[in-house]
Parts: C-alpha cells; structure tokens; sequence
C-alpha cells in the first residue's frame, strides 16, 4: 500500500466511492414505541410511513424485507403487525431468514426510553423491549452490517451496549439521562429519504450523512425555538457509516457508464462477502484480497469520472 500508484487509487475510492455498502441486498425493520401523549403520535406515525415508502419505493427493498411495527395502523400497505416485544422478535427470526452474508440490515426504533446500560428500554404495548433484548436479536447477525438507530429519549447507552465491529449505533441523545422527548427521528429519515444529506452529491446517502444533517437540524431546531439542547445524538462508527450508503447512482445513458458502474457494484459486492468471511481468513490473506478489491473498485471509479459519469 506504500506505492504512490496504489496510495493515490484509495485516496480516489475515499473520495469519489463512499458507499461500498450500497450494492447489497437491504432489509428493514422499522418499530414505533408507545406514543404516551397524542401531539406526539403523528411524528411517529410521519417518520415511520416516510422511511417504509423511501425503502421500499426509492431503495427496492422488497416487502418481505420490510417490516413496519406500530402502535396503530399506518394503512395496510405499510404495517405488518403491532410493535410488542414478542413480534419484534418474531420480526428478528423471519428476517435471519432471509439477510444473507454481506447484506445490510437497518433496524429504526422510534419512542420514549428509559433505564440504563442493558436495561435501557423502549416503551413499547405490554413488556418493553431492553437493549439485553436487541443484543440477544442481533447475536445471529455477524455476517451483516448491521445500522441500528434508537432515535427514542433516553437512548445513549444503547451504544455502548451493542456496539460491535460490522454494526453502526445511532443514538439520539449522548446518555440514558437526556429523557426529554426528541426529535432527531424526523430529519434523520428525511434526511434519508431525501437530496439534501447528501453531501458529496452522489446520489446516495451514507448512514453518515443523515447522521450529520439531523443533528445540524436538530440543533437548528432547537436554536430558532430559543430552547436549551436537550438532547445530543451519537453515532459509534464514522468509518463504518461512511460506507454504508442507501439509494441508487444517478443513472446514465452512456452504455459504457452504465457497465463500469456494475462492475464497480459487483465488485463492492465482493467487498461485503469478504467482510462477511474475515473471521475465517487468516489476516495477511484478509488484506490482500481487501486492498486488491478495494483498488480494483478505486480503478471503476476514476474510469466512471473520465467518461463522464457520476462516480
């Protein structure tokens, strides 16, 4: 990796390539938690049918892969079942299914939480849902990235007690304290669904984009209201969000743009199934077939900017 030719090709791919992620098949779990108090079953409801629609609509994720639990029914076409905490279970057994080796997994928690460390929970009908519970869910996941976003009150310790290489944690507030009602879940989808997260004008937005965007909102928000912030969302994982992007390129009517972008996308499909075996390799063959993969996509990239495409 010392050689100019080779360093200069991954400075290309960090910056005209973020979202090696992207090519892999998505699967989605959305839960609205109880609303407690009307004004704020709307949002919930809002921010839940927004990010369904954008993974189905924008993203192709299938309706088998799509799982919408709420309180109340968001319309048949959107809402599989209740958000009890037997059925997220049950959600976290049909997708394990159906997730395969370097696919993505998005889990999204809307709500009010309370508790600490493991104990940390979603108020949810009936028993609520405990980050022990979400650790013992994901325990089967290790073959995946894993984005997993709690953007209810009082969910900091939700990092600290799932985060794990592969996984990518996204708290609305910095700690269990910050128990005031939040607001991050509103431009966090928006800023998924949307034009505007995306910084580096690719056609995609990184889990670090939406991330960035929301908490500028959020603080925006919180400014223009003359209110003092109350809540401080934290992300576990720059690099990894960074690489996790959803939504499509820009498409091109140049053939020849088109068929470097899916070899670029077969190649970044490489990339996940390598993540997804790196416990079985040894570390010298890991890298080697990493840098190789990750040069190779480096290369796709600059051949899509000089014929003109949108790398």
């Amino acid at each position: 990796m010392r050689a100019p030719r080779l360093a200069s090709l991954l400075v290309a791919l960090a910056i005209g390539a973020p979202a090696i992620a992207h090519a892999q098949h998505v699967h989605v779990l959305i839960v609205n938690g109880l609303a407690g108090e009307p004004r704020f079953r709307a949002p919930f409801e809002r921010a839940a049918a927004m990010l369904a629609d954008t993974a189905r609509l924008k993203w192709g994720v299938a309706d088998s892969s799509l799982i919408v639990l709420t309180e109340d029914a968001l319309g048949p076409a959107r809402r599989s079942g209740s958000s009890t905490r037997d059925e997220i279970g049950r959600a976290f057994l049909r997708l394990s299914r159906r997730v395969a080796p370097g696919d993505v997994l998005l889990i999204f928690l809307n709500g009010h939480g309370s508790g600490e460390g493991l104990g940390s929970r979603v108020s949810l009908p009936g028993p609520d849902a405990t980050a022990g519970d979400f650790t013992g869910w994901l325990a089967g996941f290790t073959r995946q990235t894993v984005v997993f976003v709690n953007a209810a009150s009082g969910s900091g310790d939700f990092v600290g007690a799932l985060a794990k290489p592969g996984r990518v944690v996204v708290t609305a507030t910095r700690t269990a304290i910050e128990r005031n009602e939040t607001t991050f879940a509103t431009p966090f989808v928006r800023g998924l669904a949307g034009t505007e997260a995306d910084a580096d004008k690719d056609g995609r937005v990184s889990v670090l984009e939406a991330f960035g965007y929301a908490k500028k909102e959020v603080e925006r928000a919180y400014e223009t209201d003359n209110r003092l912030l109350t809540e401080h969302a934290v992300l576990s994982d720059t690099t990894l969000a960074r690489t996790v992007a959803f939504g499509g390129a820009r498409a091109s009517s140049d053939p020849r743009v088109v068929a470097l972008v899916a070899e670029r996308q077969a190649l970044e499909s490489q990339v996940g199934a390598l993540r997804a075996k790196k416990s079985s390799l040894d570390a010298a063959t890991y890298d080697r077939e990493l840098e190789r993969l990750l040069v190779a996509i480096a290369e796709k990239t600059q051949a899509i900017r000089a014929s003109g495409g949108k790398p």
